[in-house]
């Protein structure tokens, strides 16, 4: 049996993932980084993207992530998310929704902190409508 790391991934409302797997991918701040066993120690802030996990040599499930932190451990990698879906779970429907408040926020938006957040939540917008697009890519094939 192959080696494994555990992998949880917590948002504020629950606990989404806790098990082990062969690897996983994070959108990191600098870039994906896959964590594997016996991976290097570190802490780094995860942008908006697509959370691979892997089982068995293939990727077994995808997350979509709005952001957050990952510690990174030679046994484990713990991602705090600020909100997370399978993206099994997103529809165009809950992108166009969110694309359209995100845009109404920033026409709205009547300091710079207000700007900020509004620029934020447009960037995870898009973000989630691109995971959404390669999901239904890969769907298609």
């Amino acid at each position: 049996m192959a080696e494994k790391t555990e992998f949880e991934l917590v948002s504020p409302e629950r606990l989404l993932v806790s098990e082990p797997v062969e690897m996983v991918v994070v959108p990191g701040s600098e870039g994906d980084f896959g964590a594997l066993p016996r991976h290097a120690p570190m802490i780094t802030a995860v942008r908006p993207g697509v959370i691979d996990v892997y089982q068995d040599g293939k990727i077994e499930e995808r997350i979509f992530i709005a952001g957050g932190f990952a510690e990174v451990t030679e046994t484990r990698v713990t991602v705090l998310a600020e909100e997370a879906f399978k993206l099994s779970e997103l529809d165009s429907g809950m992108v166009a929704a969110r694309i359209k408040a995100a845009q109404e926020a920033i026409q709205e938006a009547d300091s710079e902190l207000a700007r900020n957040d509004a620029q934020r939540a447009m960037a995870v917008a898009e973000a989630m409508k691109q995971a959404l697009e390669q999901r239904n890519k890969a769907t298609a094939h």
